[in-house]
């Protein structure tokens, strides 16, 4: 059976999932299995039920997959893999994310859904800040339809980057942003600098290469992070 990480990828990430020696709890056996078939469905966009059997149960594993997720286990594993984070720099921006009509309809007392309708219908917003080198580094969710600027300072809570790429100012950060063509007075920035915001691009375009990303088909935000969270982990993996 093919899989979508190599056996070093594997070995950094194994002894942060539960389930692992001396923790309590199962063993954790087929964790390898079950984080391939999470993996596999992120990357085919494919619904639970239709997981290959080879894979695993798809109710077990769905089952699985919503418990870590409402435990953190997703995103504490992204936060450890960023172990030589270039923070010196950070890029902050959007991207809009098309929302299925399967993913709406969640009562509202289960959990937060970040879904907005605007001129492309049922959208959400995934917000990123990526570090100088174009890797992820904190990932947060909005509806569609609500502007970016409120989304910025959460971003960026507990860093400290000498320069900022977005439209943002403050916090001791130096804001790289190109001023309006027809301002009658232009301020200076540092155009080489700003020039790094395709990094970011790059990175929505990769993060999107992961299809349950490229299109959001879960109802709660926080399984959505997570298949997000999953992603960014491996291009982390990648990268190292």
């Amino acid at each position: 059976m093919e899989t979508m990480l190599t056996d070093a990828q594997w070995a950094r990430i194994a002894p942060l999932l539960p389930g692992r020696p001396g923790t309590s709890g199962g063993r954790g056996r087929d964790n390898r299995q079950f984080v391939e078939a999470v993996l596999w469905l992120a990357r085919n966009g494919a619904r639970w039920r239709a997981l290959p059997q080879e894979r695993g149960n798809w109710h077990t594993t769905y089952t699985r997959f919503q418990r870590w997720a409402a435990s953190g286990v997703w995103q504490r594993v992204f936060d450890a893999v960023q172990d030589e984070a270039a923070l010196h720099t950070l890029l902050v921006d959007s991207t809009t994310v098309r929302v299925h009509q399967h993913a709406s309809g969640a009562r509202k007392k289960t959990d937060p859904q970040a879904l907005g309708r605007s001129r492309g219908g049922l959208t959400c917003k995934l917000h990123v800040a990526a570090d100088a080198r174009g890797r992820p580094v904190r990932c947060r969710l909005s509806a569609g339809h609500r502007h970016d600027a409120p989304q910025a300072l959460p971003l960026l809570e507990g860093l400290a980057p000498a320069y900022l790429v977005a439209a943002l100012a403050g916090r001791g950060t130096c804001a790289v942003i190109p001023p309006r063509r027809k301002r009658r007075h232009p301020r200076a920035y540092d155009a080489a600098r700003y020039a790094q915001r395709h990094l970011v691009e790059r990175l929505f375009s990769r993060l999107k290469q992961f299809r349950r990303v490229a299109t959001r088909y879960d109802k709660l935000d926080r399984h959505f992070l997570a298949f997000i969270h999953l992603a960014a982990t491996v291009l982390w993996l990648r990268d190292c």
